[in-house]
């Protein structure tokens, strides 16, 4: 057993755990975040994506371990006390879902990219969804709503791309 202290949407979080229990695990079992998503056990599908230190990761290939002493952010913590964070908003906005499975993933992976790209065109879109995988949609709505997301940010007077680092 080992001892995980990290921040968890912005709560601080310390649990034993076995030293091989998965980032996805600690998040979905021990701390009942059932937002991020176990897709295929072998990194490939992008369902579980999260943000730790601000890095979009697949929490299924991160020990707890080496996550600890870190700052995770799931999709539960896109949003806020007045509501659905502007990823989240968006996919409903343009039908950016369908069965819903890769959807926490897949805004993981949008709000990343809108914190470190500042020019969300369709080719560079395409290429930040490239670790995640859809199996329902042809990805058209979805990068509608990375558009409408950016340019939702964008009103609210926050920067996107490197600037958001300050």
């Amino acid at each position: 057993m080992i001892k995980v202290e990290l921040r968890v949407n912005g709560q601080p979080v310390s649990r034993e755990v076995d030293d091989r229990t998965l980032l996805v695990e600690l998040l979905r079992g021990e701390l009942g975040l059932t937002g991020t998503h176990v897709g295929c056990d072998t990194s490939q599908c992008g369902a579980c994506t999260v943000k730790l230190d601000g890095a979009a990761v697949k929490s299924c290939s991160v020990l707890a371990a080496q996550a600890s002493g870190g700052d995770v952010l799931t999709v539960e913590g896109l949003g806020g006390p007045d509501g659905l964070g502007e990823v989240q908003q968006a996919f409903v906005a343009c039908h950016g879902l369908q069965c819903g499975f890769c959807t926490p993933g897949m805004m993981m992976a949008i709000d990343y990219y809108l914190d470190t790209d500042g020019s969300p065109d369709d080719e560079r879109i395409h290429r930040a969804l490239e670790g995640n995988i859809c199996r329902c949609t042809g990805y058209v709505n979805i990068v509608r709503a990375v558009k409408h997301a950016a340019q939702a940010r964008i009103a609210a007077g926050k920067p996107l791309g490197k600037a958001n680092h300050g």
